[in-house]
Formats: structure tokens, sequence, C-alpha cells
């Protein structure tokens, strides 16, 4: 009998908004081939017709990297269909228990960030109770769900440590500062360049790299009015339905 593969698993959790068992022992601790499982996760996506449209960084606050044991930032895939515009919604039917974090994202144009944006990720685990290993999670794509870009703005050295909040329903439920990214946003597109070499990925033209969070991820409840406001950049917001 044929078991269905963990990316097939994985998918069909995904599609039909119903978390699954972590597979402990049967995937394995070997990060390498966790990320072989989101290649294939993705690439059922794009055969049913998503586009890539950029990359995400995970754990990188010294904070996450210390909660996971690890001490190095994760990655993983954005497609087409997980963007929302600013102000937009999102359809919770569609999610498992879905949370948001105030992130800063990169236009990326030949290996290098062309400008900057406030934005808001949409996280998503597909595991029970937003659980999983760091192989677990590389598998599952890092979490990725959605996410929202505000106006671009150019990058300038003042990007490095910039004041965060994350609103919910006008009250602020996260302060942090960029500078919990990477100790600086910027390092995010090296860090993009050096973790995907291999994995027959590059960075092309016009992009989006969502550079990590800035605070705690908060959950996502329905008829909420999300915001994240990033000092000099301005914001970029959602809106949860049900």
């Amino acid at each position: 009998m044929n078991h269905p593969t963990p990316a097939a698993v994985l998918d069909e959790a995904q599609r039909s908004a119903q978390a699954v068992p972590q597979f402990g022992d049967t995937l394995g601790p070997d990060v390498a081939d966790a990320y072989a499982v989101q290649a294939d996760l993705v690439r059922r996506r794009l055969d049913r017709g998503e586009r890539l449209v950029g990359l995400k960084l995970g754990l990188t606050s010294r904070a996450k990297m210390l909660q996971m044991g690890v001490t190095d930032v994760i990655w993983g895939r954005l497609t087409d269909t997980m963007r929302i515009p600013d102000g937009g919604a999102v359809d919770l039917g569609t999610h498992i228990h879905p949370k948001v974090e105030p992130e800063v994202a990169f236009l990326v144009e030949r290996g290098r960030a062309t400008a900057v944006a406030p934005a808001v990720e949409v996280i998503d685990s597909r595991y029970v109770d937003f659980r999983f290993t760091l192989p677990e999670v590389v598998a599952d794509n890092t979490s990725a769900a959605g996410f929202v870009v505000g106006a671009w703005q150019p990058v300038t050295p003042e990007v490095a440590n910039l004041g965060v909040l994350l609103e919910i329903d006008g009250r602020v439920a996260q302060v942090g500062s960029t500078a919990a990214i990477l100790g600086d946003p910027r390092r995010a597109v090296d860090e993009a360049v050096r973790l995907t070499a291999g994995h027959d990925v590059d960075l092309p033209e016009s992009w989006v790299l969502l550079a990590g969070a800035a605070t705690a991820a908060v959950p996502l409840r329905a008829g909420a009015h999300v915001r994240a406001v990033v000092e000099q950049l301005g914001t970029a917001s959602l809106r949860a339905v049900a």
C-alpha cells in the first residue's frame, strides 16, 4: 500500500484547511531533505497554475533562533495566490489557525533591494496546534499563507532601526523594531541569495522578499482589522472575514 508523501499530505492540508499530525521521525532530522519536500509542495501549486512571486525568510530574530535551537534562518517561497491587496480581505475559511505579523518587504532587482515597504505576513501552519520541529516547518514552506505589501519607498540606512507597531482593530497588539530582523533587515537580500544557492532558485526582477517578522505573531480572528505601521515607511493592512 502506497502512503502519501509528506508534500502530498501538506498540500491536501492547505487545500482542505484541515490540520495534520506532525510527521515526527518519519520526516527525519535533515533540513536538506525538508527543503526537498518544500520544493515538491510548491511544485504542486505551480502545476495548478500559480506563479512564484518571491521569497520569505523565517527565524530572523535572535530570540526565535534560540527558541528553535538553531543558528541560521530558514526560507520559503511565495506565490501569486498568497498576495493580498493592501487593505484587502483574508478568508478565514481557507485557513486553519492563521496568525499575522508585521514585516519589512524588499523589492528585488537583479539580486539587490531597490525599494522597501511595510508588510503584513499571514502565517498558517498546517500542523495540529501550530507545533512543529525545524524540518517540519521548512517542509511546510515555513508556514507561508499570505502577505500584504504597502507602498514602496527608497531604501535608506534608516531602515536598519525603525519602530514597528502591529495594530488589531486600532489597538496596539505588538511593538518592535526593524532591528529585530537580522540586526538590519537590509541583510535579508544577501541571506536569501546565500540560502537559496543550490536550490535552483534565483531572485529575478520584481520579486518580493519578506525579510522576517519584527514582532511576535498574533492570532487572526474573524472581523479583525490588522495594520502594520513602520516608522517612516507607512502602513500595510488587511481585514479578516469569516
